[in-house]
């Protein structure tokens, strides 16, 4: 066949290459309401907080660090990383597919004929009886021998007439872009996960402190006690129960500190360092931290800012593109093939016009019958775009109560911090008075110790109640999407 004939035989299936099969992906429309139930807290003029680095504005020198450690050397975080590379691979892989591919071979083939052949008198009889001497014209005979070179390319192309490599284009990028979101929302994993160990480490070195304080304060006491109690003034039992006292409160600190240690591993964890890296650096007393004011958003704002949004919407459009990928095979393969090689019995001549051999060809493969394998294949990727589907609405409005639960936890815990705080003042006022009267003999020692005792417990409510609401603040950042930063070597399509 001629090129032109061949040319013009596969001019009507080029016609036919902008056929796609499968479904077109749109990206869902979800509704969502209008505003939040619960209320924000904005952020006063000129003092708003960037979502992407929201730990930042807690004030606090030594999160900032540990945040910035643990994106750069947390292995989750460099696990995300390697996943997008392996991705944007498949990607490549895929984008091969439906295209030509040129190999280049060589060869040197090495024959010796048996003398016992069938057809070796009827060889010799062509030969004039020769035999036993290698040929040097290209032909052999029995118990000759012949040596063949050959170098050239040979090319193979799988017509994508129906769109099925298009199709798993489309999904390899769509991945791609899903392994993007995933890298960001680790971040936003991440840097919630510091905040909460952080606040909790410094939570726990508060009450630490607060029982210090008070065993020094008691064992002052008990000094008085003491000398008083020698004199007669007071009954020695008052020594026994301060000094019991000053002993429960010791025995306090044990499990404090235990909490302490675990909470410094573990954020030594997750910068990437060895569990008790950081317990020097963690000892220093912490900067007064402030409590960032949360930036006003509208409850659609999740869906561009929250990456595991980002991220389904990409798997859902995958999934889409899968479909397409299992119809095309429903449809017949076209595929070409030429080989240009050249041969000779000799390497002298080996690159000449007179050893040039074409060949071409033309294949279409065309499913008959699988036992219902394809269509079932069919099925089973519109199965997954359904679950994909569902998941990604799973997340949109998980990403909704994730926020609208950080509002009420806020809200709860600024009233019952006021409150705690309050009873703080009214427990220490008590037990000023008791303490006087104590010393005037009015009351007895159980008031004064029971005065004190809730004291401690005001003080340590207050100190949980401060990072509670520290927490409360973060898990609101992290619901709203924030802890990744938009840059120009990962762009995404919007779905």
């Amino acid at each position: 066949m001629t090129p032109k004939r061949l040319l013009a035989g596969l001019a009507p299936l080029v016609l036919v290459t902008g056929c796609t099969v499968g479904p077109n992906y749109r990206a869902p429309d979800l509704s969502v309401p209008a505003a939040y139930q619960g209320k924000i807290e904005t952020s006063p003029p000129g003092a708003a907080v960037d979502p992407a680095t929201w730990w930042r504005g807690f004030a606090d020198p030594e999160l900032d660090s540990l945040v910035t450690r643990a994106l750069a050397d947390n292995p989750d975080i460099q696990v995300a990383a390697s996943r997008v590379r392996q991705a944007r691979l498949a990607e490549i892989v895929a984008e091969a597919q439906g295209k030509p591919t040129v190999d280049a071979q060589a060869n040197v083939n090495y024959i010796h004929f048996s003398k016992n052949a069938g057809f070796a008198s009827l060889a010799q009889l062509f030969s004039g009886g020769s035999s036993g001497s290698s040929s040097g014209g290209g032909v052999a005979l029995p118990g000759d021998s012949i040596t063949t070179y050959s170098a050239g390319f040979d090319a193979n192309w799988e017509l994508d007439l129906f769109g099925g490599a298009r199709r798993g284009v489309e999904a390899a990028r769509a991945r791609e872009e899903a392994a993007v979101w995933n890298s960001r929302d680790a971040a936003v994993t991440l840097a919630a996960e510091v905040a909460d160990a952080y606040f909790a480490l410094r939570a726990d070195q508060e009450r630490a402190r607060i029982v210090n304080d008070e065993i020094a304060r008691q064992t002052r006491a008990l000094e008085i006690a003491a000398h008083i109690s020698q004199v007669g003034l007071t009954p020695h039992v008052d020594v026994t129960r301060q000094n019991a006292s000053i002993t429960s409160l010791r025995a306090e600190l044990q499990p404090i500190a235990a909490d302490v240690a675990m909470r410094s591993h573990a954020l030594s964890i997750l910068v990437g360092e060895a569990p008790e890296k950081l317990t020097d650096e963690l000892a220093r007393p912490a900067t007064a931290a402030a409590i960032p004011a949360v930036p006003a958003g509208l409850p659609s704002d999740l869906l561009r800012r929250r990456p595991d949004i980002r991220a389904a919407e990409r798997q859902l459009a995958a999934a889409t593109a899968d479909i397409g990928v299992a119809v095309s095979d429903l449809y017949p393969k076209f595929n070409l093939t030429g080989v240009a090689e050249l041969i000779s019995s000799a390497l002298s001549n080996l690159f000449t016009g007179d050893s040039l051999q074409l060949t071409g060809a033309g294949a279409v493969q065309f499913p008959l019958f699988d036992w219902g394998r394809r269509k079932a294949t069919v099925g089973m990727r519109k199965e997954d775009r359904e679950q994909a589907y569902l998941n990604y609405r799973k997340t949109v409005l998980g990403a909704l109560r994730d926020v609208e639960d950080a509002l009420a936890q806020i809200d709860a815990e600024r009233r019952r911090n006021q409150t705690l705080r309050k009873a703080l003042a009214d427990s220490e006022e008590t037990a000023g008075s008791v303490e006087a009267q104590y010393k005037t003999g009015f009351v007895a020692q159980d008031s004064l110790l029971n005065a004190q005792t809730d004291i401690l417990k005001a003080r340590e409510q207050v100190a949980l109640s401060d990072a509670q609401l520290k927490e409360y603040t973060a898990a609101l950042f992290k619901a709203l999407g924030g802890g990744w930063q938009m840059t120009s070597d990962h762009q995404t399509t919007d779905g």
